[in-house]
């Protein structure tokens, strides 16, 4: 493995840099743990993003850093520049999180990242603002953001803007033009990890998006709205009466297929949000590029699509090529088997409730080109590296087909919701860094958070990398 491309990420907050200091902190990713690319959460209301632990409870806190619960309001944590953002009602959004009030944290770290040949980039995750497991900020006082939200079917606002509302939309693009513009950056990492309606539904919730924005775009595509409003009531009962077990005679998956077949409007609806969903993507791509075409822009790929057969088949990994510069997908190998049996019980919740989760596991894991534990054993056991992490990179390399390079997201001290959890060791880290380059990939990202890493798991990836040559 060459040095000259080496590609070793690390998903950090900014808190970490006031907890740590600058170049102490970026001395020790560096030295000790070969890091040479930093992105950095520079805009979010999710903890697990810009904050320090949020597993902490459950956990306790890491080895290193502050070692209490931080103040995290969330926000922007780079310098507010108004005529960026004339085009959109969005403003008033920069952070006020104690110590990080006034700073513009790619200022502070760029000239000393710079100094030591390290790369920057800035990592923004959508949704930005309520979004369980993620330690959400309690609020988001934005003026006028209520106004923007999602309608769900039943006329309901929603917890998330509408991706289709024009302010919300080009608040996105204003943001990644500035940060093109104006600093001496690498490139930009974006993840996009919105629900489909039919996404919406197979939770219980129900489907979205009816807001006026959605419903002009609608129209202008010839989309019946109000048809396909009475479609989504007819699935809306279905999946409600399969999650209080009622079924019909034939059986919850016959069942769905057949209203499904007698409500096609929906898979339209889910077609119209994914294609728009997408298309936010490519408008972003183009605009980073406009601004700057030597900036690179990555991919940063929710697990959800390769743990979900219905998004799997939505979002081929080609098609994202035309849209980026690289590709991270998220593996985290010791959260993944409670994230799948999560996915997993919605389906067994309602399409999939003639089965039990272990009758079904063996058959989805040869959908869905897996081959784990079984389902009794996932949470304890997590996912392996060299079946998982390996399984996925090789998986992803072959799909790309060598348009873009694959860096492969390693979890490091993701953060638990169970005691009864498998748990990041030292060892997990080590044979995932092991397993992604062995299987092709040309790069690994540690993540989601250094600021729940723990410095002794981020050692046994420092350890694979001197084997690979790639730390001395």
């Amino acid at each position: 493995m060459s040095t000259a491309d080496k590609f070793v990420g690390i998903q950090i907050s900014p808190i970490s840099f006031i907890d740590e200091g600058v170049e102490p902190l970026l001395d020790t990713l560096q030295e000790k743990f070969g890091i040479n690319v930093l992105l950095i959460g520079t805009i979010s209301w999710l903890g697990l993003k810009v904050g320090r632990r949020i597993s902490y409870e459950l956990d306790g806190f890491p080895d290193h850093g502050v070692q209490e619960p931080d103040q995290m309001l969330g926000g922007s944590y780079i310098k507010h520049r108004p005529e960026y953002y004339r085009n959109t009602q969005i403003s008033h959004f920069t952070n006020r999180d104690p110590g990080l009030e006034e700073k513009d944290i790619l200022d502070m770290i760029i000239p000393a990242a710079r100094a030591r040949g390290m790369k920057v980039m800035p990592e923004v995750m959508e949704p930005l603002f309520k979004y369980a497991g993620h330690g959400s900020a309690n609020t988001v006082p934005i003026p006028n953001l209520p106004q923007y939200l999602e309608v769900d079917q039943f006329g309901r606002f929603g917890s998330e803007p509408s991706t289709s509302n024009p302010h919300y939309r080009t608040w996105l693009h204003s943001i990644l033009e500035d940060y093109a513009r104006n600093y001496d950056i690498d490139g930009i990492m974006w993840c996009n990890e919105r629900r489909s309606p039919l996404d919406n539904l197979i939770a219980g919730n129900p489907a979205i998006d009816f807001s006026a924005a959605a419903r002009t775009e609608a129209h202008e595509r010839g989309i019946d709205v109000q048809r396909v409003l009475s479609a989504f009531g007819e699935v809306y009962n279905y999946f409600q009466r399969a999650r209080r077990g009622e079924g019909g005679k034939d059986g919850y998956f016959v069942e769905f297929l057949r209203v499904l077949l007698q409500n096609p409007e929906i898979l339209i609806w889910e077609r119209f949000w994914l294609e728009r969903n997408q298309a936010l993507d490519r408008e972003l791509y183009g605009i980073v590029k406009w601004c700057n075409p030597a900036l690179s822009f990555g991919l940063n790929v929710w697990n959800r699509n390769h743990f979900n057969p219905i998004r799997k088949a939505q979002w081929p990994w080609l098609e994202q090529t035309e849209f980026c510069d690289w590709v991270k997908p998220i593996t985290y190998q010791h959260q993944a088997g409670a994230v799948y049996q999560k996915e997993m019980s919605d389906f067994h919740q309602s399409i999939l409730r003639d089965f039990t989760p272990p009758e079904m596991t063996s058959m989805m894991y040869n959908l869905l080109g897996l081959g784990e534990a079984p389902w009794d054993d996932l949470l304890g056991q997590g996912m392996q590296p060299e079946s998982y992490v390996g399984g996925q990179a090789r998986d992803t390399v072959a799909a790309v087909e060598g348009r873009v390079p694959v860096y492969m997201g390693i979890g490091v001290d993701a953060p638990r919701t169970h005691p009864d959890q498998a748990k990041c060791t030292p060892d997990i880290v080590y044979r995932s860094v092991l397993a992604a380059y062995q299987a092709g990939a040309k790069g690994v990202v540690y993540s989601p958070n250094y600021a729940g890493m723990n410095q002794s798991s981020l050692a046994g990836g420092a350890q694979a990398l001197r084997e690979l040559g790639l730390l001395t």
